[in-house]
């Protein structure tokens, strides 16, 4: 896995740098041969099968940035990258699912204390899925809490979970008051799934939706948006590391960003092999020796090696700046997320570029190349990597305009 280093900032022990940190990328590297060969299985189950969700938990992968007072390895917040970067060249509906689920320990570690304890005290290795799409969910303020419905869809990685994270909004009697934007911790006895993931791409996610009916959600199994925006959080207090003191929303593209870049890559390698390997059909000229595979290889590999610079120096220098107690203004939040949905473009790009190149052989079923391009544009397709909005909101704070996106 080619890419940029940088030595983690002052007070880190498991950083980019680190023989941990190294250690687990390492172990995500060991699965890749097993996880591509059950890669058509997983795409039939329509979700991780059991052995492969074995295999993530004795790793220790899932809990890559969950604290380290419960166990978890609580490493720099670019292993979410460069794990579901060895991961995505496997499989990206593995590493998708992988991502999400380990995402979530980083997040219930800003969450409240007592809301980390109802999970991880009954069982650190629990997995939590999620639907952050806020206007899915309404909720009002009862006593001691909120009472919260709503049907959520794209809920990764549900059935193998015991909680879920469910964003919604937060209504007043007193129009005053405005709406919030906040984020309700359930337990799976508290939420229906309903199986309707049939998809093109990312097929063995499970992806499914969520329904809840008028349920109770105490306080402190909540969290507020503004409590994510950068700086202490309700979890500080446990969990000092800089880690837990990042900006959710604006890093929120990264947590995913590295399923398409592992997937371009192994589209890449897969490309470089059967051209070194393959004449043409027609004139039996090596494929290697036309100009035309040489500059698209070299293009394929340009966009993704500058897409994996991008996404891993912000996630780094994002790290470094919390370490020193820096929270980045609107302009810094807003180019993250551009620089998350133009990278993972350049991924998609690369994957495209390469499908193109390949003929009639990427038609066929067999192989993985179909799948790597359906997979590619699936990933594309998340909004985080939409870059018309991405853009569009970069574009508008830096003309002094007010930014459209509520949750930075």
């Amino acid at each position: 896995m080619a890419g940029g280093g940088g030595k983690p900032g002052a007070g880190s022990s498991a950083g980019p740098g680190t023989d941990s940190y190294a250690a687990m990328v390492e172990r995500a590297k060991g699965l890749i041969p097993e996880l591509r060969d059950r890669a058509p299985r997983t795409e039939e189950l329509r979700r991780l099968p059991p052995e492969t969700e074995r295999a993530l938990h004795e790793s220790g992968l899932f809990r890559i940035v969950q604290p380290r007072r419960v166990g978890g390895s609580e490493l720099d917040y670019v292993a979410l990258v460069d794990c579901a970067d060895a991961l995505g060249q496997a499989d990206a509906s593995v590493a998708w699912n992988f991502a999400n689920l380990a995402s979530h320990h980083w997040m219930l570690g800003m969450f409240d204390r007592h809301a980390q304890d109802a999970v991880w005290n009954a069982n650190a290795d629990a997995l939590i899925a999620s639907s952050f799409i806020f206007p899915a969910g309404r909720a009002r303020k009862a006593d001691g809490g909120y009472v919260l419905r709503g049907h959520w869809p794209f809920s990764s990685g549900v059935e193998s979970c015991e909680w879920n994270m469910l964003a919604g909004v937060v209504s007043s009697d007193d129009e005053a008051d405005g709406i919030e934007y906040r984020i309700f911790l359930l337990n799976r006895s508290d939420y229906r799934i309903n199986d309707t993931w049939n998809a093109t791409g990312l097929c063995g996610t499970g992806s499914n939706d969520v329904w809840v009916e008028d349920t109770f959600v105490a306080e402190k199994m909540t969290v507020s948006v503004s409590e994510l925006t950068g700086g202490p959080t309700p979890g500080s207090e446990v969990n000092p590391n800089a880690l837990y003191a990042l900006p959710v929303f604006s890093l929120f593209p990264y947590v995913l960003s590295g399923v398409g870049l592992g997937n371009a890559q192994a589209c890449l390698n897969d490309y470089v092999e059967f051209a070194r390997h393959r004449a043409s059909t027609y004139n039996r000229a090596k494929v290697s020796d036309l100009q035309t595979t040489q500059i698209k290889i070299a293009e394929a590999s340009a966009k993704i090696d500058a897409a994996r610079l991008v996404m891993r120096t912000n996630c780094i220098e994002a790290m470094d700046d919390a370490r020193r107690g820096r929270v980045p203004d609107l302009a810094g939040k807003t180019k993250l997320r551009r620089d998350g949905a133009f990278s993972v473009n350049l991924c998609t790009e690369a994957v495209s570029l390469l499908f193109a190149a390949s003929g009639a052989r990427s038609l066929f079923t067999s192989g993985a190349l179909q799948r790597q391009f359906r997979d590619a544009h699936a990933v594309n397709s998340h909004l985080a990597f939409n870059f018309d909005a991405a853009g569009t909101n970069y574009g508008r704070v830096a003309l002094d305009l007010p930014s459209e996106n509520l949750t930075l």
